[in-house]
């Protein structure tokens, strides 16, 4: 439970340092556009004035009390292919100049275009130079937008990358968790292995030495059916992690089995409800062995959310080409969030256990089945629905 609620912590205090980042970087970017916005607005200005020098006087000539014409003609050279500037005349007549990707062009409709979208921004246009135009319009370089858009491309970048590694490296990590449920399990299968064997054989030795005994038998024929269920579990661990045999089978019968057993080992106070069409046998692929600890382990988690008192229903049903099957209880429920981690390796909220259970239940339900397990509903106080798919065979 500690391991998730950090890993939450993690993410949202992640999460906020990438928004600052974010931010900054935006602030800055804007801050950057407006200062160039500015700077065009001046070379705009200085512009329009060595314009007006120029056109003022076509000699080129020195005048002692003006300004150098030379030098405005230099001026003006420089910064003519870094202004996008529509004019427009007495007869609204428009010339663009290093507008949308063209050197020069007339294009009236194409022009009207542009002049009315600054306008429509509340651009005011400046008085041109006698000769030149009435108005004299002008947008943004091209470096304006791109570094008021750098943010927004670095964050798609970013993102993307991230995502990418995220995806890799969760997928290395599921990968190797899998490797690590899968050889605990045989590795406890193979434990289970030796203990039992031995059992066994003392078991065989007291029915030998009980034949005249029949309470002992009785005693002895029970802890050969207790040592025989745990030959069951050895072997559902030893399949863990290795390809099981799958079998069709009719899954009103084996539930059947499933809820008989769990019934027999529950509290009087647990009512017990299997609810299925007599008429309409159900079949699937599965294993039973695997299938069956599902079931018990989901139901045996019921039962510890109820505390020896309450109701557990089994509904199994057939919608398409799936059979639905759902576990419901009357328990404690749980909360949304715990809803999301339930799956999770190592996420318990009992006091015992290492909450493996339905991590293993949803490799078994999805990666040897391929079918579907999740929490249907849960309310605080009121019950826990869990949900099983499986394709109808």
């Amino acid at each position: 439970m500690d391991i998730y609620s950090n890993k939450s912590s993690w993410k949202i205090l992640l999460a906020a340092i990438a928004t600052i980042i974010v931010v900054i970087s935006m602030v800055y970017s804007q801050y950057l556009a407006k200062k160039l916005a500015e700077r065009e607005d001046t070379n705009v200005e200085i512009y329009l004035e060595a314009l007006d020098i120029t056109i003022s006087d076509a000699t080129l000539e020195t005048d002692e009390k003006g300004p150098d014409k030379l030098l405005a003609v230099s001026i003006q050279e420089k910064l003519y292919l870094t202004i996008p500037i529509i004019t427009e005349s007495e007869e609204r007549i428009f010339v663009g100049y290093n507008i949308g990707g063209h050197e020069e062009t007339e294009d009236q409709e194409f022009l009207q275009k542009r002049v009315d979208k600054l306008v429509k921004n509340g651009f005011e246009p400046k008085v041109g130079p006698p000769g030149y135009g009435k108005y004299i319009y002008y947008e943004n370089s091209r470096l304006y937008y791109l570094i008021r858009w750098f943010p927004l491309a670095q964050i798609l970048l970013l993102g993307t990358f991230i995502f990418f590694s995220y995806f890799l490296f969760s997928s290395s990590r599921k990968s190797e968790q899998n490797r690590v449920w899968a050889g605990m399990a045989k590795e406890t299968a193979h434990q289970l292995g030796t203990p039992i064997s031995a059992i066994l054989g003392w078991i065989q030795y007291l029915k030998e030495m009980s034949l005249d005994q029949p309470d002992n038998l009785d005693v002895i024929n029970e802890l050969t059916k207790d040592v025989k269920r745990l030959e069951l579990v050895a072997d559902r661990f030893s399949k863990i992690g290795s390809t099981p045999d799958l079998t069709r089978t009719n899954l009103v019968d084996e539930l059947k089995d499933c809820v008989q057993y769990m019934e027999r080992r529950a509290s009087k106070k647990i009512n017990f409800t299997f609810k299925y069409d007599e008429k309409t046998p159900i079949y699937a692929d599965i294993n039973s062995h695997l299938f069956d600890w599902v079931v018990e382990n989901i139901l045996r988690n019921a039962l510890d959310a109820m505390e020896s008192v309450g109701a557990i229903t089994i509904n199994l049903t057939k919608e398409g080409d799936k059979a639905i099957l759902l576990l419901s209880d009357s328990g404690k429920g749980m909360s949304p969030s715990n809803q999301k981690l339930v799956f999770n390796p190592g996420f318990t909220t009992k006091k015992r256990g290492w909450g493996l259970g339905l991590s293993l239940a949803k490799r078994i339900i999805e990666n040897y089945h391929s079918g579907k397990i999740f929490v249907k509903s849960s309310k605080i106080n009121e019950g826990t629905t869990f949900a099983i798919h499986l394709p109808i065979s």
